[in-house]
């Protein structure tokens, strides 16, 4: 679609340089109305700002709203029951919120009847591609404007210099290199970029803001107790809390015992391997307590099928697919698996470290009775392990009668 042919534009709006540059960029080469869109995902900055600058660039329809809990309820809680993780380490924090503020552009964007949405992901990154296929699966024929991979301002140079032509704000900061870009919401904070580039030299404290280091945490554990109904957390300590308010429960706790820091290189969706620093620090307690009361709820083969199906249901969610059907799929099955993840887990917290110290439910299937190395009172036949030996021995001995000892195919 010719520029020409927008009439108004729905852009994902954060009110820094960057995106202050898209508003008026769009403005000026699109000649379209723009609609501003702000979302609170709990990245911890006033939101206000964004909405005062949107009004000096003469935008009319200027959304700022507070998601915090439709994030955690409809977009974390998911993904948490089923314990994901990226290439065994990643928990998501970035890609999980890409999905929420896509569904939500869209919404915007049939509430105002804006013919295109605009995102500020540059052309190297994952991010285009998880706002773009969500855009897509949402409203297969919405147009789609990414900046960074159109315009000309191809340096920090010219970006400041269209800045200065076209009298946006430039805070003095702004005016050098800043050491490394950030990305933050209520479920981890991102560093990555410039000083943290190679990925031989390990990052500087001044990097970590949600946690303090473990060496500084206090030299006593924080027990504490999450109760969960259904594989969600719903109670901290007994108390009975929100979504979003338990999550930033997590947080202040993780950050004070040096919880959930992770130095990562990454395969990017998009071909290239990148260094992120993440910080996570209610979601690595959460990650834990989760598969603490899994281990006495599920079924073994259950928990075994769903702990296979794990590694594809985080790349889904990493490569932007999660309104694809295979997600849908998956979700379907992982959330059967919850009815039955139910009770209490206590754990300690301590100098980076969480630790299960103690896990209860209603419909817990662990049986005293069967594995106790007492008396078990006719609960296990012991006998039957030799029959049951025996029938899984069967091919190993067929097979090693003639000659296939060892590891020999």
């Amino acid at each position: 679609m010719a520029a020409k042919d927008v009439k108004k534009v729905v852009l994902a709006y954060s009110g820094g340089l960057d995106t202050s540059v898209i508003l008026r960029w769009l403005q000026t080469a699109y000649g379209c109305e723009v609609v501003t869109f702000t979302a609170d995902l709990g990245q911890g900055e006033e939101l206000e700002p964004a909405r005062k600058k949107a009004e000096m660039f003469g935008v009319k329809e200027i959304f700022v709203e507070d998601l915090r809990e439709t994030f955690v309820k409809d977009f974390v809680f998911p993904m948490f029951r089923a314990n994901a993780l990226y290439e065994g380490q990643y928990l998501l924090g970035t890609s999980i919120a890409r999905p929420l503020i896509a569904q939500r552009q869209i919404e915007i964007a049939e509430q105002v009847g804006a013919d295109a949405v605009a995102h500020g992901a540059t052309g190297k990154g994952n991010d285009q591609v998880r706002f773009e296929l969500a855009y897509y699966a949402l409203k297969p024929d919405i147009t789609v404007i990414a900046p960074w991979r159109e315009w000309d301002l191809t340096s920090r140079t010219k970006l400041l210099a269209f800045a200065e032509e076209h009298q946006i704000p430039i805070a003095k900061d702004k005016r050098g290199e800043a050491p490394f870009s950030v990305d933050a919401n209520l479920l981890h904070s991102s560093s990555e970029g410039k000083l943290l580039e190679d990925p031989a030299v390990g990052p500087d404290e001044i990097v970590f803001q949600r946690t303090i280091s473990p060496e500084a945490a206090p030299d006593k554990a924080t027990e504490i107790t999450i109760d969960f109904v259904s594989g969600d957390p719903v109670a901290l300590n007994g108390e009975t809390l929100s979504p979003a308010t338990l999550l930033t429960r997590l947080n202040e706790l993780g950050r004070a015992n040096g919880i959930g820091r992770l130095d990562l290189v990454e395969n990017r969706f998009v071909g290239m391997k990148s260094r992120g620093i993440y910080e996570t620090p209610g979601g690595t307690i959460l990650l834990t307590a989760h598969r603490s009361i899994e281990s006495i709820t599920l079924d073994r083969e259950a928990m075994h099928l769903k702990d296979s199906l794990m590694p594809r249901y985080a790349e889904i969610i990493y490569n932007g697919l999660w309104f694809s059907p295979e997600r849908r799929m998956l979700q379907a099955l992982i959330d059967q698996s919850q009815h039955s993840v139910s009770g209490r887990v206590r754990l300690k917290l301590y100098k980076g470290n969480v630790i299960c110290v103690g896990r209860e439910s209603p419909n817990s299937l662990y049986d005293t009775r069967v594995v106790t190395f007492e008396d078990d009172e006719g609960a296990y036949n012991q006998a039957d392990a030799q029959g049951f030996i025996r029938l899984n021995a069967l091919r190993l001995r067929l097979g090693a009668k003639i000659g296939r000892r060892g590891g020999a195919l």
